[in-house]
């Protein structure tokens, strides 16, 4: 089966941007959502900047009955919802229905529960008043509560799954949706993920000294891949959703399309080879993006970009030269690269959706969105491709084919072929 998958709707809840028109004129201009965060300077934090939309839960009632909106406290799961109902209703579609939607389903991940919900749990038990929990908290600390929520608001009777894969959910969350429709499963998935970082979670990375702790007098200027300044990546959170269809069933109902997935592929490098729990090993992540190119009959020559996981750590170099290495292109014939985390920070589990709404929106209005915080690219990845492969201001051009691609903890790979679509 050779079903051709199309993308129809988009949903996102960025830190720098809450919708598409907001999120679409803030990666346009370069504009940061990476603020100060007080708590975080009472906490003794030695970083004390994040990337955190500015969202009102008082939103979701435009989507949810209220016997469902009240007592719903968790940010990830308010994040999907937001992310998911927005991009349902951009597709054209209708909240309301009477019977399951058999045709659809959702893929949409995370990475951790609520630990600011959990503490609640923990505080009430050992203070022997678990009674005053509530009916609402169980299904607010489970993993898959995002996906379960976006189900029951959106009637969805297909395959329903909450995938989990570190930094690679998105993207990967993207792919299975792709699979799914592709190989005749489902007409039309939900594919997405979220991220609620807490400052439970924070504390765990800022432990670990790999946040920029240089940056937090000028909050919009900490996030810097690809620079020589890099000194860690920021923490962010939000969410972003993606209605995927197949094309017949899209074409039926007279859907706007904004773009196809070719193709992609996930897969781990096994930590080993140089790979680790941080770490990913190179051969994994060549294999993985020349195997995304192969699935989706595109040769390395044809990318025009490349929106790169490229978190402002050491692994910036190393990415860049495993994209060289898969693509055989380095020098002034790589292609334009980018980094959303610049001006939203690393989303960890959301990431990859929300850099793939900005993908979709660079092939839609034919742009390249700037790596903002580069004025000093660092030597070691300009010895591999030229400095105007890595844009600092808005690029208007030509962008059909997009390499999306996320390396996550536990050296698992996912790589993602958007194009723009071509009816023929």
């Amino acid at each position: 089966m050779n079903r051709r998958v199309v993308v129809t709707g988009l949903g996102v809840v960025a830190p720098n941007g809450i919708g598409i028109p907001s999120f679409l004129e803030a990666i346009k201009n370069g504009v940061s959502g990476v603020k100060f965060i007080p708590r975080y300077k009472e906490l003794n934090f030695n970083c004390q900047v994040s990337g955190f939309p500015d969202f009102l839960f008082d939103d979701l009632r435009n989507y949810l009955p209220e016997t469902i909106f009240h007592g719903l406290k968790s940010g990830g799961i308010g994040y999907g919802i937001k992310a998911a109902a927005d991009a349902w209703i951009d597709a054209g579609n209708d909240l309301q229905h009477d019977e399951p939607r058999w045709e659809t389903g959702c893929v949409f991940g995370n990475s951790v529960a609520d630990s600011e919900l959990i503490k609640q749990v923990i505080i009430k038990v050992d203070g022997k008043e678990a009674r005053k929990l509530g009916s609402r908290m169980v299904e607010q600390v489970m993993l898959s509560g995002v996906s379960a929520y976006i189900e029951g608001m959106l009637g969805l009777g297909n395959k329903v799954i909450t995938n989990s894969a570190a930094c690679a959910t998105g993207t990967q969350a993207i792919l299975m949706g792709y699979e799914y429709i592709k190989y005749g499963m489902a007409e039309r998935m939900i594919a997405g993920s979220s991220e609620h970082v807490d400052q439970y979670i924070f504390g765990a990375f800022d432990s670990m000294r790999i946040l920029p702790r240089k940056n937090n007098d000028e909050p919009e200027k900490a996030s810097r891949p690809m620079s020589s300044s890099a000194s860690g990546f920021v923490p962010g959170s939000g969410a972003a959703a993606l209605v995927l269809e197949d094309l017949d069933f899209a074409l039926k109902r007279n859907a706007t399309i904004y773009a196809e997935i070719l193709g992609g592929t996930s897969n781990s490098g096994g930590q080993k080879c140089g790979g680790s729990m941080t770490a990913p090993n190179p051969d994994g992540v060549i294999k993985c993006i020349s195997q995304a190119l192969l699935q989706s009959n595109v040769s390395p020559g044809a990318i025009d970009l490349i929106s790169g996981h490229l978190t402002a750590t050491a692994a910036d170099k190393s990415e860049i030269g495993n994209w060289a290495t898969a693509l055989q292109r380095s020098g002034k014939d790589f292609p334009k690269i980018n980094s959303l985390k610049s001006m939203i920070g690393h989303c960890l589990s959301a990431a990859g959706s929300i850099e793939s709404v900005a993908v979709i929106l660079q092939i839609l209005y034919q742009f390249v969105h700037p790596n903002i915080n580069l004025e000093d690219p660092n030597p070691l990845i300009t010895d591999i491709i030229d400095e105007s492969c890595m844009p600092v201001k808005f690029e208007n051009a030509g962008i059909n084919i997009v390499a999306k691609a996320n390396f996550g903890f536990g050296d698992v790979n996912s790589c993602v072929i958007f194009s723009k679509f071509n009816k023929t």
